[in-house]
C-alpha cells in the first residue's frame, strides 16, 4: 500500500463533503474504519470516499442507517468495490423501495376509503380503526380526543 493510498479524516471530508465529526459518527457505527498512524491519527482508505459517497445517497433514498451498515457489510473492506458488488447491494435497496412503495400504496388506498366516509369512527374504517377495535371500549371519540377533555367531560357530567 502507498503512501497516496490513505487519506486523513480532513481531506476525506474536503473530497466527500462531510464534516470531520460525521466522518467520525459513520466510524463510530462501524461504516468505515479508520487505520491509526503512530503518533494515533486517523487515516482512511481512498474507497472510503465511495462507501461515504453510498452513505449519503442511501440516506437520500430513506435508507436507515441500519439498512445502510446491512448493505455496507457485503463489500469487501480495504478494496474499491466492483459493479458486481453494487449491483448486489442496488438490487436489495431495489427490493426495499418496492416493498416501501407497496406498503405507500396501500395506505393511499385506505385514506381515500377514509377521507371518502368523511367521518373517521365508522366501524369499516380500515385505517383508524381496523376490525371496529375501540368500539369494544365504549362509544365517542375515545383516541382522537386529548386525555384532557375527556376527564373535563366526564367530570362534568357527575
Amino acid at each position: 500500500m502507498k503512501a497516496n493510498d490513505l487519506l486523513p479524516i480532513g481531506e476525506l471530508a474536503r473530497r466527500t463533503g462531510l464534516s470531520v465529526s460525521a466522518i467520525r459518527y459513520y466510524e463510530e457505527k462501524g461504516l468505515v474504519e479508520a487505520l491509526r498512524t503512530r503518533g494515533n491519527q486517523r487515516r482512511f482508505l481512498r474507497s472510503d470516499i465511495r462507501r461515504l459517497s453510498f452513505i449519503l445517497i442511501a440516506q437520500q433514498l430513506g435508507l436507515s442507517l441500519g439498512e445502510i451498515e446491512e448493505s455496507l457489510a457485503a463489500l469487501p473492506q480495504g478494496r474499491t468495490p466492483n459493479a458486481a458488488d453494487w449491483k448486489n447491494i442496488s438490487g436489495e435497496i431495489r427490493r426495499r423501495i418496492d416493498a416501501r412503495i407497496a406498503s405507500l400504496e396501500k395506505m393511499r388506498e385506505d385514506l381515500d376509503g377514509c377521507i371518502g366516509c368523511g367521518c373517521l369512527s365508522l366501524k369499516k374504517c380500515a385505517l383508524y380503526n381496523p376490525q371496529d377495535e375501540w368500539g369494544k371500549t365504549g362509544s365517542g371519540p375515545r383516541v382522537l380526543r386529548p386525555a384532557s377533555i375527556a376527564a373535563d367531560l366526564s367530570h362534568d357530567r357527575k
